[in-house]
This record gives structure tokens, C-alpha cells and sequence, in this order.
């Protein structure tokens, strides 16, 4: 009979229970590294999603709003409009926009006439003006002479040569072509002769700027009785 000493006898298990914890670990920090990559992955779709729905809500609404009444010159006698003025500032959390005539245009529809852009020469970005009686002296003085004194859509003898609009500030605070927040201004536009409106006619106003949808304006003359007319 063989006799087996005790203490002679070899086993495997500590190697083998060794081998499955290091296969454990490497399991697990694979999953943790496999995990981070995921919601990293994640992390970025929501930040370029957040980023596509920030910009998609700025395009599809204006930087501009109707920042009071809209007021017009009148003629009485022959029952139309000589001039409109429509006060106007950067939406609540818009973005500033550049009012020079390279980059903002201004389109006006009535029930006789519709031009693309009426908005030829830019605005008046020297100091503020008090309404649109002292803009349209500067837009027919130096330094801009964009019209003469006799083609005043207020009190000049001859008419307009053409529809065109001017914007000129209210409320300025650092004389340059940006509208900024705090900022207003007033968009003036001066009717040729026979581009006039008269009561009861349909007309339209649509600014179109870098950023944003076209601020547009609607709205119906009334009846005429005085040179003043509040359009609401």
C-alpha cells in the first residue's frame, strides 16, 4: 500500500482565483472606459443640439420689434400720405444689428406699388435727432445731401425724385451704424408723387437685417383729416 504524505499534495485554486480577479478588473475598466466614451459622446450632441435650437430660434424670429406708434405726414387736401415713420429696437435678448445699407434693406408694398429695397442710402449714424422733421434737414444738409432742401417730404416745394427710406436714431449711444440693445431708432420713409397713399389703402413695410427673420409692418391708412396721422 502507497502512503501519501500530507503537505505533498499541489493545487491551482489561489493561481486560478488570482487569474479571474485581474480578468474581473480588466472587464471593468473596460466597461468604465467604454461608459466614459458613451457619455461623452453624449455630452456633445446635446451641447451641438442646444447650439442648432439657439440658432434655429434667432433665424426664425426678428432682431427687430415696433418700438411705439406709428405716425405719418399727411396732405390733407389731397388725401394722402407724404411720409411714414415707425419707431424701432433690438428685440428683449436679440443680438445688435448693423444698420448699414450693405447689409439691411428695406421693402414696402402698397396697393399701387411695391419696391425691394428703398433703403439706398444708409442711416444717419451722426448724434440723435429729436422726430423726423430734424432728420430729414440733416439727410438734405452736409454732410449727407442725400436730398435737396426743396425735396423735404415736410415742407419742400419740390416732390421726392423717388420712395426712399432713411433711419435715424432717437436715443444714440455711440454714433455708429449698430443698433445696439438700449438703442432706438426710427425708420422715415418719404413717398415720391405718385407712390402716395391714400386713406383706406393697404401698406407694408418689411426690414430685412443680417441676423434674424424681416421685422414686417402692416397696416391700413385711415381716413385723413388732419396732417398728422396715428397708424396704430
Amino acid at each position: 500500500m502507497n502512503l501519501i504524505q500530507k503537505g505533498h499534495r499541489h493545487t491551482h485554486r489561489g493561481i486560478i482565483g488570482i487569474e479571474s480577479a485581474i480578468v474581473l478588473i480588466a472587464f471593468v475598466i473596460v466597461a468604465a472606459a467604454l461608459a466614459f466614451v458613451v457619455l461623452n459622446m453624449g455630452f456633445s450632441t446635446t451641447q451641438k443640439a442646444k447650439t442648432a435650437i439657439i440658432a434655429a430660434v434667432e433665424e426664425a424670429g426678428s432682431s427687430l420689434e415696433v418700438a411705439g406708434k406709428i405716425t405719418a405726414f399727411a396732405h390733407v387736401e389731397n388725401d394722402v400720405l407724404n411720409a411714414t415713420s415707425i419707431p424701432m429696437k433690438i428685440v428683449s435678448g436679440g443680438a445688435s444689428s448693423n444698420l448699414d445699407g450693405n447689409y439691411t434693406s428695406v421693402k414696402i408694398i402698397t396697393d399701387n406699388i411695391e419696391y425691394d429695397n428703398i433703403y439706398t442710402f444708409g442711416p444717419l449714424f451722426l448724434g440723435s435727432y429729436k422726430n423726423a422733421t430734424e432728420a430729414w434737414d440733416a439727410a438734405a444738409a452736409v454732410p449727407y445731401n442725400w436730398i435737396t432742401p426743396a425735396q423735404h417730404p415736410f415742407t419742400g416745394t419740390e416732390n421726392v425724385p423717388e420712395t426712399l427710406a432713411i433711419i435715424y436714431w432717437t436715443v444714440n449711444l455711440n454714433n455708429n451704424t449698430i443698433l445696439d440693445i438700449g438703442e432706438h431708432v426710427q425708420l422715415a420713409v418719404a413717398f415720391a408723387y405718385n407712390d402716395r397713399p391714400a386713406s383706406l389703402e393697404h401698406v407694408a413695410w418689411e426690414v430685412s437685417t443680417p441676423k434674424g427673420a424681416p421685422m414686417t409692418v402692416d397696416r391700413t391708412v385711415p381716413n385723413i383729416t388732419n396732417d398728422i396721422v396715428d397708424l396704430g
